[in-house]
């Protein structure tokens, strides 16, 4: 809601991260999914959130193989992620589970076809992922220390969620704290790692 998107932009306790787990952009299959937005109420709302914080952070689940899905169809959520840019994603192949609606449906997608529109997604993801994080070199964030690894140690800021994204590994010449927070100037960046060094 307009009310939350103004909260979260005002209160500096939340972390300008979000999780949409839009599953997919083309109305046809949001549609089949039971899903009860559109592609424009998606474009709608994501403008409102970078508009009200330019700094958000969004991530982001998609399915592909649903029932029905037509090569358009995954043309169009493509086009949509490449348009939209989210900072994190994750997808899945479409798995019919027993007992559920989707498992009936007429015109399931064969597993080859899953796998390549799955492997095409994830390709455009990491270039997109890549050029968000390299973006960030030579910027400086409050990062969260969770454990030394070797020499460097290994944290996140609020961009990255824990468990599921990338992490930031860096140097200190002086030792850190697990649990505490530091600054952390990033100087190199991966697909979905980054690379930084305390200051």
């Amino acid at each position: 809601t307009d009310e939350l998107i103004q909260t979260m932009k005002e209160e500096p306790k939340i972390c300008h991260y979000l999780d949409l787990p839009i599953q997919h952009a083309s109305d046809a299959i949001l549609k089949k999914m039971g899903r009860r937005t559109s592609k424009a109420q998606l474009i709608e709302t994501i403008e409102k959130l970078r508009d009200a914080m330019p700094d958000i952070a969004l991530r982001t689940t998609l399915i592909t193989g649903f029932p029905g899905e037509t090569e358009e169809d995954h043309e169009e959520l493509m086009d949509f992620v490449a348009e939209t840019k989210f900072d994190r994603m994750g997808a899945f192949m479409f798995c019919p589970e027993d007992g559920t609606r989707a498992a009936d449906m007429p015109n399931q997608v064969p597993e080859e076809v899953k796998q390549e529109r799955y492997d095409r997604l994830m390709t455009l993801q990491h270039g997109i992922s890549l050029a968000q994080n390299k973006a960030r070199v030579g910027t400086t964030c409050r990062v969260l220390v969770e454990k030394k690894r070797g020499s460097r140690y290994v944290g996140r800021s609020e961009y990255e969620a824990p468990e599921t994204d990338g992490s930031i590994f860096f140097g200190s010449e002086e030792p850190c704290e697990i649990g505490s927070f530091v600054n952390v100037k990033i100087t190199a960046a991966k697909a979905y790692d980054l690379m930084g060094e305390r200051v």
